[in-house]
């Protein structure tokens, strides 16, 4: 240490040198702590559900195709509020606004590796009084009391710098870096979330559209069977029954358009709210009735193994774990001494005339060494939350995994299963729509009673009704396993 003081004596500049050979060796420190191990888990070689792509379908070919899974529907409207929504939703923003939250904090973290300088400046002005006592003859002195006016000019700069022998500061930023990325890959799952929101409201509204003109296009086939009904009854040919249930069957059928309706705008409003508007702002953009999107009849699903690349949910509790990991470290390093060199160097003068002599020059630097000797169990119990903390983040790693292979399971099945129920209801279109005509030629030759052709008529508007809600489960099903598969991203990193 004296050898030190020696050399900084000599040559003040020296300190440069020493703080860099100093740097070296905290560089060449190791990091205290567990080093991050990508979790394992074991995931199955291929779906259980019904697909219809092949198996080797690549990697490639299967991100391509759900980056933007969205435009498979090649409904312009779609993409359009999907792509709209993405700019401007408030979840979105939200997002974004944490993820510049943890980039401020990883630099915040990372300043703690380098030295904290500082520069101060000060003026004091201050007086006292000075007695002083002088002879004024034989035997006999004079006290005379003046008061004194001094000034003093101090400025310099002062540095601390802990030394991050042990790592603890390096593991820190590790943590900060695992906690952006954690915020990345939420910003990516609201995404996943807000275009599969944007994408089932609008093919509810697309459905519910429909439904409505099902309903008024039935009502308008009744209400002409009721005024047929009716004329049949003022000649004779039929009783006041078969005009009471056929105008019961116009009222009933008349009552549903309302609800579809309500749940129409329903639908719109939604859509206004995810794309940061209020709520009626594409009241005269989505109004007018539109078919319902087709989906495809298959879309590339890839390996289960994907998921664990692709799903930002999973990357997210990856990332976790890796957070998690090196905060035992951060804890860890806490055991151990703590280094800190600091030092000062300035001017300090009574008048500004003498600011740049020697004389007023002042410097300082020295070593302090720290040690919670006597705190080691508080230290080591920190430690144990940490580790438990990493467990349960590896836990909840897992079950995110599980999760997803659930999800895409589910959504296999249900999109196989429910195409198979929406060709059933097409043929049970097709046959109600050919039994009405049977039915009312048959009623008009008065060769069947109209209580056939209410039944017809009820069976082919419950049925088409049906096929559109079928129609929409088809397509909200797909929207489902896309967002399951973990697209409506892309990496562009």
């Amino acid at each position: 240490m004296n050898k030190i003081c020696q050399i900084i004596s000599a040559c003040p500049h020296r300190v440069v040198y020493l703080g860099l050979m100093l740097c070296l060796m905290v560089m060449a420190g190791c990091a205290v702590g567990p080093d991050f191990q990508p979790p394992q888990v074991q995931v199955p070689d291929a779906w259980y559900g019904p697909t219809t792509m092949p198996s080797e379908e690549s990697a490639a070919s299967v991100e391509r195709n759900v980056a933007e899974w969205w435009k498979v529907f090649q409904d312009p409207t779609l993409t359009s509020l999907v792509e709209r929504a993405i700019e401007s939703n408030l979840n979105m923003k939200l997002a974004e606004a944490r993820i510049r939250q943890a980039q401020a904090a990883r630099r915040r973290d990372l300043s703690g590796i380098g030295p904290t300088v500082s520069a101060t400046g000060s003026f004091r002005r201050s007086s006292s009084f000075v007695t002083t006592t002088s002879p004024v003859g034989p035997g006999a002195s004079e006290s005379k009391t003046e008061e004194v006016i001094s000034n003093q000019y101090e400025a310099g700069f002062d540095a601390i710098w802990e030394l991050d022998i042990f790592g603890g500061v390096r593991r820190g930023v590790e943590a900060a870096d695992a906690d952006l990325q954690a915020s990345v890959e939420t910003h990516r799952d609201v995404m996943i979330t807000l275009a599969a929101e944007v994408a089932r409201n609008y093919i509810d509204l697309c459905a519910f559209q429909q439904r409505v003109a099902v309903a008024r296009q039935n009502l308008k086939a009744q209400q002409h069977s009721a005024e047929l009904t009716r004329q049949r009854f003022q000649a004779g040919f039929v009783s006041r029954l078969d005009v009471a249930n056929a105008d019961a069957q116009v009222a009933t059928t008349s009552a549903q358009i309302p609800l579809l309706e309500a749940s129409s705008r329903q639908a719109i409003y939604n859509l206004s709210v995810l794309l940061g508007h209020e709520p009626a702002a594409l009241m005269q953009e989505l109004s007018a009735a539109s078919d319902i999107p087709a989906a495809p009849p298959s879309v590339p699903v890839g390996v289960p193994s994907e998921l664990l690349r692709r799903r930002p949910d999973i990357r997210q509790a990856e990332a976790e774990i890796h957070a998690a990991t090196a905060r035992i470290g951060v804890a860890t390093a806490d055991l151990f001494p703590k280094v800190i060199l600091s030092g000062s160097i300035g001017y300090r003068a009574s008048d500004l005339d003498s600011w740049f002599d020697r004389i007023s020059r002042l410097w300082s630097f020295g070593p302090a060494v720290s040690w919670q000797i006597f705190d080691a169990s508080r230290i080591r119990s920190n430690i144990e939350v940490q580790k438990a903390l990493e467990e349960q983040s590896v836990i909840a790693y897992q079950q995110t995994v599980l999760a997803a292979l659930q999800e895409v399971e589910n959504m296999l099945i249900a999109s196989a299963k429910e195409q198979e129920h929406r060709k059933a209801l097409a043929e049970a279109v097709a046959a109600n729509q050919k039994a009405v005509e049977l039915a009312t030629e048959l009623y008009t030759q008065g060769q069947t009673d109209f209580l056939n052709v209410l039944q017809a008529q009820r069976s082919l508007y419950v049925s088409e009704d049906a096929l559109a809600q079928s129609t929409r489960t088809v397509s909200t099903n797909l929207v489902a396993l896309c967002k399951a598969l973990g697209g409506g991203w892309e990496d562009k990193g």
